[in-house]
C-alpha cells in the first residue's frame, strides 16, 4: 500500500468502487473493477470491499462463471438517501434530527424541500 504501511482508510476504497460501478452503468467483475480504478490495489483488496458493499446491502451481484459481478441496487442520490434514512431511522428521537436538518439548509435547499414535499 502507500507510504510507509499507511492504510487507505476503508470509506475513500468504498467511494472510489461505488463510483467506478456507478460510471460503468452495467455489472463489473473484480477485475473489471480493479482495472477501472487505475491504483495498484490487490485483487483480494478489492474482493474485500465488494464483498463488504455487498453485505452492507450497497450491491447486488450475480455470478459469472467462478466470479460475481456486481452493481450498486440504486443510482448515487438514491444511494445518499438512503444513508440518510439510516441515519434517522438509528435515533430516537426523529422530530430532533429533522428540526437540526433543517435548520442547516440553506434558503434556497428549504424551498426545493417545501416544493418536493407540497409536490409528495
Amino acid at each position: 500500500m502507500a507510504n510507509g504501511g499507511a492504510r487507505r482508510a476503508a470509506g475513500t476504497l468504498e467511494s472510489k468502487i461505488m463510483a467506478v460501478l456507478h460510471r460503468a452503468g452495467v455489472p463489473l467483475t473484480t477485475s473489471a473493477v480493479q482495472a477501472r480504478l487505475g491504483e495498484e490495489l490487490a485483487y483480494t483488496t478489492v474482493v474485500t470491499i465488494l464483498t463488504r458493499l455487498h453485505a452492507k446491502g450497497l450491491l447486488v451481484r450475480a455470478k459469472e462463471g467462478r466470479a460475481y459481478s456486481y452493481a450498486p441496487i440504486s443510482d448515487e442520490p438514491g444511494l445518499a438517501a438512503r444513508r440518510m434514512r439510516a441515519v434517522m431511522d438509528g435515533r430516537p428521537d426523529r422530530a430532533a434530527v429533522l428540526a437540526r436538518f433543517v435548520d442547516s439548509l440553506t434558503d434556497q435547499d428549504e424551498r426545493l424541500l417545501r416544493d418536493l414535499l407540497e409536490g409528495a
